[in-house]
Formats: C-alpha cells, structure tokens, sequence
C-alpha cells in the first residue's frame, strides 16, 4: 500500500493520513509508532508502563511492561501493520484501529487477552465481549487485582 503524504503549507504541518501502513515499534501497551507517527489504539486502554498489578497470589508484577511486551510479540508474528486514522487525542497522538498483515484486529486481541481494557467512554463497549471473556478465564490483568489504567493515572496524577 503506497501512501500519500499531503504538505500543508504554514504552521500546521504534515496533513493526517487516512491510514498509516509499516512496521510498528511499540511506545506502551495502547501506543505503536509507525513512520514516525504515534498512534492510539481507539477505545482501549492498557496499564501504564510503570504500573504495577497483583497476581493471583497477592505477588506485585509490572503489568504495564507486561501488556507492551505481548503487544509486541502479537504484532511481530503478522507484519505490517495498518491503521485507520480516526483522529487524535489530547496528547496530538493519531488515534486508530489497527489490523496486522493477517486481519487480526489489535486493539479487541489486546483486550481478549486481558493486556488492555475496554474503555466504554470511548470505545461505547466496542470491547465488552472481550473484557467479558478474560475476566471469565481470569487472564491477563483479570488473574489478580489492580486499578483500571485510568484511575491508575488519575491516583498517580499523571
């Protein structure tokens, strides 16, 4: 897939591609960068990279590094990776839904597999099958207790 990049002349910058196709390097478990652009994975969220989780047994755990490393490994066996751009969020990051090489769509396998949550204020429970799923299996995040990432950051004022 060729894209096409659109100069915009003033202070605005490159234009917003429809979608972003290529290799993605992983920024946390709901952020990938590919050509250089950051793009959110739209109506999830995922531990932040600092946040810690508790197992089953009560043990502490990094689960943000956790939910970023399989993100990593999910995109790595089906290369590349394709976004549709929906627009942006409040840190200018491109918000998107994205597909590996194979079909497989990012954000709802992040959530089935209990690395990310559903985020019903922005996703409109696009995801609550899959949050349902692994909080009935008990995998990921849902094997243990911790805060949903957004709490999480809004008691660590970040």
């Amino acid at each position: 897939m060729k894209l096409g990049f659109v100069l915009v002349l003033a202070s605005v910058g490159i234009a917003d591609p429809a979608s972003i196709t290529g290799r993605a390097s992983i920024v946390d478990g709901d952020t990938i960068e590919i050509q250089g652009r950051r793009v959110r994975l739209n109506g999830v969220d995922a531990p932040e990279t600092r946040q810690l989780c508790r197992d089953e047994k009560g043990a502490t755990y990094r689960c943000g590094k956790i939910s970023a490393d399989a993100l990593d490994t999910f995109l790595a066996s089906s290369r590349p990776t394709t976004c549709r751009i929906l627009g942006h969020d409040r840190y200018h990051r491109l918000v998107g839904s994205c597909t590996r090489a194979d079909g497989a769509e990012v954000a709802a396998w992040m959530v089935r597999n209990g690395h990310a949550l559903d985020w019903p204020q922005y996703s409109r429970g696009a995801y609550a099958a899959e949050e349902a799923a692994a909080k009935k299996n008990r995998i990921g995040v849902w094997r243990g207790v911790f805060d949903p990432p957004w709490q999480w950051r809004k008691r660590s004022h970040r």
